[in-house]
C-alpha cells in the first residue's frame, strides 16, 4: 500500500530551493527557511519566481518526487519527474483503448457516473444539514435533474453521447452552486463557472483548487504506469494531462467543491484576500493562497474507508487507489472501473 507522502508548496517569490544533504532546502536571500526531507515528499509544486537547483531536480529524478511549475495563480505550466515506472505494456494497451470506441466509452461511463453520483450527494448533503429552506429546495431539485442524468449515462452508448450529458449535468450543478454558499457578503456571489480567468472569488477558489488536484491525479497516474498525456473523457490536446483530468472529475465535488464552500462559510478566506485586476480577473493573495493550500493538506489526512476495496486510507491517497483500479481494468484484472462514490 503506497504511504501518504506530503506535498511541499512553495509561494514566496525569488526563493530557490535546493539539495541538502537528503533534504530539500528552501532559501530566501541565500537564507535556509525550511528544509524537508525527501523521503516526507510526494512531489514539490512551485508558484510564480521559484528556482530549483539542478543538483536538487537530479536527487527529485532519483527519489520519484515530481517537481511542477505553476504561475503565481495556480496555472499548470510544466512537470518535471525522473524515470516513469509501470510496465510499457500496460501504456500500450492505455492507448489501444483510447481509439477503441466500445472501450472508450466504458471507462468514460464510469468515471461520468462517479462524478454525478458524487456531485448529487454534495448538493443532497448540503440541502439536508445547512442550507435554507429556499436553498434546500433549489438543491434537492438540481439533485432531481443530476439523477436523470445519471440513468441516461447508463443508458448512453457513445463517447461524444456521454460528453453531452456531462456538459448538461455541470450546468445544472454549477446553476445551483450559490446555494452552498452561506456566506451572505456580496464578495462571495457565484453566477456562473468562469475559467481562464475567473471572474469573481469563488471562481478564483475553484480554479485554484482544481489546479492542486489535477498536480495529485497527474502524479498518481504517473505512479502507477500510466500515461496522463492520454485521457478517454477528454479528447488529446498537446500539454493537456487528459487522463489526470479525468480522473480528478470523480473529486472535484466531493474534494475541491466541498473544501472551497467551507473555506467561505466559516470565514476563513476573506474578501479582501482576493484581488481584482484592471481586466477584471480576480486573483488570490498570497496569504490566501497559503491558507488554502494548509486547509487542502489537512484534508488529504483526513481517514475514510474506501467504499470497493473496503480498506482504511486517507482522502489523499484516494486518487492514488483509483489510479490503480484503473490500471487494473485496462489489464483485464477487472470487468469494469469501479468509480469512487461517496457515501
Amino acid at each position: 500500500m503506497k504511504h501518504h507522502l506530503n506535498t511541499l508548496f512553495v509561494f514566496t517569490q525569488e526563493s530557490y530551493l535546493a539539495k541538502d544533504g537528503e533534504a530539500v532546502a528552501v532559501k530566501i536571500n541565500n537564507e535556509i527557511k525550511l528544509r524537508v526531507p525527501i523521503h516526507n515528499l510526494g512531489g514539490i509544486v512551485c508558484f510564480g519566481l521559484v528556482s530549483v537547483s539542478p543538483w536538487l531536480m537530479a536527487m527529485c529524478a532519483e527519489k520519484g518526487v515530481s517537481v511542477s511549475f505553476c504561475t503565481e495563480n495556480g496555472r499548470f505550466l510544466a512537470r518535471f519527474s525522473g524515470f516513469t515506472p509501470g510496465n510499457v505494456l500496460l501504456r500500450r494497451e492505455q492507448y489501444r483503448w483510447a481509439d477503441d470506441p466500445a472501450r472508450c466509452a466504458g471507462v468514460v461511463r464510469s468515471i461520468l457516473l462517479g462524478k454525478l453520483a458524487n456531485s448529487r450527494a454534495v448538493l443532497l448533503r448540503a440541502a439536508r444539514e445547512n442550507a435554507t429552506e429556499q436553498a434546500a429546495t433549489r438543491l434537492t431539485a438540481a439533485a432531481v435533474l443530476l439523477a436523470q442524468s445519471l440513468v441516461a449515462a447508463q443508458r448512453a452508448e457513445s463517447v461524444d453521447t456521454l460528453r453531452g450529458i456531462e456538459g448538461d449535468a455541470a450546468n445544472v450543478y454549477f446553476g445551483a452552486f450559490q446555494n452552498l454558499v452561506r456566506s451572505i457578503d456580496p464578495a462571495f456571489t457565484f453566477a456562473n463557472r468562469t475559467r481562464r480567468p475567473p471572474l469573481d472569488r469563488v471562481n478564483a477558489l475553484l480554479s485554484f483548487l482544481y489546479a492542486l488536484l489535477a498536480h495529485d491525479t497527474r502524479a498518481a497516474c504517473e505512479a502507477c504506469g500510466l500515461d496522463a498525456a492520454v485521457g478517454f473523457l477528454h479528447v488529446d490536446r498537446p500539454g493537456r494531462p487528459g487522463l489526470a483530468l479525468d480522473l480528478m472529475e470523480e473529486f472535484r465535488a466531493y474534494l475541491a467543491d466541498r473544501l472551497a464552500v467551507s473555506l467561505i462559510n466559516l470565514g476563513q478566506v476573506k474578501p479582501e484576500g482576493f484581488i481584482v485586476t484592471e481586466s477584471g480577473a480576480v486573483e488570490m493573495t498570497e496569504a490566501t493562497r497559503k491558507e488554502v493550500v494548509s486547509a487542502y493538506q489537512r484534508r488529504k489526512q483526513e481517514a475514510i474507508v474506501h467504499p470497493y476495496l473496503d480498506e482504511k486510507t486517507t482522502l489523499g491517497l484516494l486518487v492514488h487507489l483509483q489510479a490503480r483500479l484503473l490500471a487494473r481494468h485496462i489489464r483485464g484484472d477487472l470487468d469494469a472501473y469501479p468509480p469512487f462514490l461517496w457515501k
